[in-house]
């Protein structure tokens, strides 16, 4: 050890009285830089903010406003027209009774009308989605009820089940069949190929397929109809109430009863409790799209 350790002095002092210089050493390879780590997603408190934002709010409010104002300018100009607005509120609040029967009775048609009308949407396409026949079978017929005319077999309708609630049934889900239908075989039919292989590579039956790829890749084009023809339920269920004679109860009906004894102010109440429906419809299929879909990349935040 210690003719070691003294070879090793020798050796650093010849070093050092030559002068020599030590090696440099020698670069390591250049280290890529790290990737930029993603934007996070914005906190629920930052998403409140932005809908407490002028910037969100002040355009439509001011839209309102302004539509307000033209309304009752017209209406003051033209009260055989146009009632005011503290006329429809008065109409609103002096019976709500009245509004609230009449919009469940055309509430109840529309939900119903779209359970039959969605449901054998959605039946039907799977079954066009696994057997191209069906497809080429049945895609011409509903083409052909698409462009049909509905309020001019709703007669036809009542003579043939009456003047309960089936021919309005019916009409409503006539008029939701085929944006569903479309949409739904449209998002079967749109899975990602790579993931269509994998499945197909670990030997997935067609039912696991359809199960695990084809229905969860539809939903959002199911939800898109949903946002479609749940709003247009509520004119199927109006214009059946219109043209069925003998019905009884429903805002179509009281808004042309109304209508057929001058009472404007009955009418734009009946108009605003189908238009505060429809909104209400929206709202909820929106926020059912967003417990849903929060896998997808519509649901994800974009920047700028």
């Amino acid at each position: 050890m210690r003719e070691e350790a003294g070879i090793a002095t020798r050796v650093t002092d010849e070093a050092e009285g030559t002068g020599s210089v030590p090696p440099t050493p020698v670069p390591s390879a250049t280290v890529p830089p790290a990737p930029e780590p993603e934007a996070p997603a914005p906190a629920r408190g930052s998403r409140r903010r932005s809908v407490l934002h002028p910037n969100t709010w002040l355009p439509a409010t001011v839209v309102l406003v302004v539509l307000g104002l033209a309304w009752s300018v017209v209406a003051q100009a033209h009260p055989y027209i146009l009632p005011g607005l503290g006329e429809v509120g008065t109409a609103l609040v002096g019976d709500p009774l009245l509004f609230l029967e009449n919009a469940w009775a055309t509430l109840s048609i529309a939900l119903v009308g779209v359970g039959v009308g969605a449901g054998s949407a959605f039946l039907l396409a799977l079954l066009m989605s696994e057997i191209p026949v069906v497809r080429r079978a049945v895609m011409p017929f509903a083409v052909v009820l698409n462009v049909t005319p509905v309020v001019a077999i709703t007669p036809a309708l009542v003579v043939a089940f009456g003047f309960g609630m089936a021919p309005k049934v019916i009409v409503t889900a006539i008029i939701t069949f085929f944006p569903v239908l479309v949409n739904v075989a449209t998002g079967l039919r749109s899975v990602p190929l790579p993931v269509l292989h994998v499945f197909r590579t670990l030997n997935a039956s067609r039912w696991e397929v359809l199960l695990r790829l084809r229905v969860p890749s539809s939903l959002p084009y199911t939800l898109a109809a949903l946002r479609v023809v749940l709003p247009l339920s509520l004119v199927g269920a109006v214009v059946a109430e219109f043209v069925a004679a003998g019905s009884s109860g429903g805002l179509g009906t009281m808004i042309r009863n109304s209508a057929s004894t001058a009472r404007l102010d009955h009418v734009y109440a009946g108009v605003a409790c189908l238009a505060a429906m429809g909104v209400l419809l929206l709202t909820l299929v929106t926020l059912v799209e967003k417990r849903l879909l929060f896998w997808h990349d519509s649901r994800r935040p974009t920047r700028g």
